[in-house]
């Protein structure tokens, strides 16, 4: 069974920068897209942004020009750069296989997730 571990949540100031990183335990990640999404409290989980197997990538447009998502297929890891941080990016952040060929925003569309990592961004 596919295993995928968060890490690199944090508290972190307005405007400041978080990196996560997505990695798989016995399982090899680099023939499948991975989505990063994030739930804040009394919120729906949303897509945050997806990589493809090829490198390909994909955005929300509350995210665009500050998260940059990347991914070494030969560590078997996916990170995701958060940049310019706000107050509304605060929420746990998952990542995810998605269990298709291309990506997607839609969580249905992802087979395995991680736990989750927290991101609080508060002066």
């Amino acid at each position: 069974q596919l295993q995928l571990v968060e890490s690199g949540g944090g508290l972190v100031q307005p405007g400041g920068s978080l990196r996560l990183s997505c990695a798989a335990a016995r399982s090899t990640l680099r023939y499948y897209p991975i989505g990063w999404f994030r739930q804040a409290p009394g919120k729906e989980r949303e897509g945050v942004s997806c990589i493809s197997s090829s490198g390909g990538s994909t955005y929300a447009d509350s995210v665009k020009g500050r998260f940059t998502i990347s991914r070494d297929n030969a560590k078997n890891t996916v990170w995701l750069q958060m940049n310019s941080l706000k107050p509304e990016d605060t929420a746990s952040y998952y990542c995810a296989v998605l269990a298709g060929a291309y990506c997607s925003g839609s969580s249905s569309d992802y087979g395995y997730w991680g736990q989750g990592t927290q991101v609080t961004v508060s002066s």
